[in-house]
């Protein structure tokens, strides 16, 4: 026997959601307000250039639309870079996760973008080192993610 091709019970598929142009990035709900200053400036005083790098990178706001915010936090990241010497960046690497590492290296072509005096040199040795560890996939994380540091 036939089946009842009059029924519509197989059109249940809103094929309009699929649609590009209605396409909404997911928004993140955590929005962090980036580094403490104070804290990291006690930090480098003390000598604690590493913990103070991991902090940095733990609280960036890779989430936050305020450009005010990121612009302080990169400022922020640069100066903590800029304090720890070449002898010092394996050391740190070292005690960095994946995903720190990812954030790092999108803080260092962020500084790419607005080179100071000296500080291209430093950020290249850092690239360097981060990209020994990493490989190119921590290149093309950063050069596709959606969220800029």
């Amino acid at each position: 026997m036939a089946k009842n091709t009059f029924s519509s019970a197989f059109r249940k598929i809103d094929v309009d959601a699929y649609n590009e142009d209605n396409f909404k990035e997911e928004e993140q709900t955590e929005q962090k307000v980036g580094p403490d200053e104070n804290e990291v400036t006690n930090m480098l005083n003390q000598g604690k250039n590493v913990e103070a790098l991991k902090f940095v990178l733990q609280n960036a706001p890779l989430g936050c639309k305020n450009q005010q915010i990121k612009d302080q936090a990169l400022n922020l990241t640069l100066r903590v870079l800029l304090t720890i010497k070449s002898t010092q960046m394996d050391a740190a690497i070292s005690q960095l996760e994946t995903d720190l590492l990812d954030v790092l290296m999108k803080y260092i072509y962020r500084g790419f973008e607005i080179p100071s005096e000296g500080s291209s040199g430093h950020l290249l040795q850092w690239h360097e080192k981060v990209f020994a560890k990493t490989g190119y996939g921590s290149i093309t994380r950063v050069l596709c993610d959606s969220s800029r540091a």
